[in-house]
């Protein structure tokens, strides 16, 4: 008999370059033999050069999508990514009140390059409405120094110090990932008990479009799965390591392409 096949809802915005946004978080459900699903929050004009235009979809619209997909096709778990203004984070967190257990919440504020995807109040409202929902945040350096109103973090001490701040504030746990960071790429997990250091390797590349959303995806459907969320995180970071040095396979554009979320199925 054929096993029972993980269901996970992207809530997110659009990448029309298949980059990042939904379009990332599918083809990473699909990489983890998993079936995916997505409510739309924006419309985006971007590209591997940068995000040129971004358009919120109507916080009414937004749960509306939600709500059929929850009332139909009960997901295992939720990725929310991109969620642009304060009243489409609450029309998500009323949208979600019956939500499973393993939501999964990378809080995208600001992009490498290009406009903002995120209107003022937004780091209050996830604060307040999204984050004590989440399983796991997973900001990177930028998003973790904004969401807790402090400067960018340059230390393990500091990423540390952030994801205490944010599990104080409501959330179970915070990876605080340290892509950004020179040298050895170090990830920060704080669940309010302890503080675990996850090592990463570097991946010498142009192609890091999406790797936070291709990353928080990833751990999302581990969760799906039934992973415990260290197992979890960790299987995501090696699965996003074979996909950023696979990536320049792709030949995607000439900024910054994306990882290749299907190395391991694609010949």
């Amino acid at each position: 008999m054929q096993a029972r096949i993980p269901k996970l809802l992207s809530i997110a915005g659009s990448d029309p370059s298949g980059g990042a946004g939904v379009q990332a978080d599918l083809k990473t459900f699909s990489a983890f033999s998993c079936y995916g699903m997505a409510a739309v929050t924006a419309l985006t004009a971007q590209n591997t050069r940068g995000v040129t235009a971004a358009f919120p979809v109507a916080p009414d619209i937004v749960a509306a999508q939600i709500e059929a997909v929850m009332s139909d096709i009960r997901p295992d778990a939720i990725k929310i990514g991109m969620v642009a203004t304060p009243e489409i984070a609450r029309a998500i967190a009323g949208a979600l009140w019956e939500a499973p257990l393993n939501v999964v919440l990378d809080p995208v504020l600001v992009p490498t390059q290009g406009v903002s995807l995120a209107s003022a109040g937004l780091e209050t409202a996830l604060s307040t409405t999204l984050l004590p929902l989440a399983r796991l945040v997973t900001p990177n350096l930028h998003e973790a120094s904004a969401l807790t109103d402090t400067p960018l973090a340059r230390t393990l001490d500091e990423m540390a110090a952030q994801g205490r701040l944010l599990t104080d504030a409501g959330a179970r746990a915070v990876l605080v990932t340290g892509g950004d960071l020179a040298g050895e790429p170090l990830d920060v997990l704080a669940d309010g008990a302890e503080i675990r250091v996850f090592h990463g390797r570097r991946v010498e590349t142009r192609h890091t479009h999406g790797t936070g959303c291709a990353l928080s995806s990833a751990i999302a459907a581990e969760l799906a799965k039934g992973t415990g969320l260290i197992d979890a995180i960790a299987a995501a970071k090696v699965w996003l390591e074979g996909a950023l040095a696979a990536a320049e396979a792709l030949e995607l554009g000439d900024g910054r392409g994306p990882p290749h979320h299907f190395f391991a199925m694609w010949s």
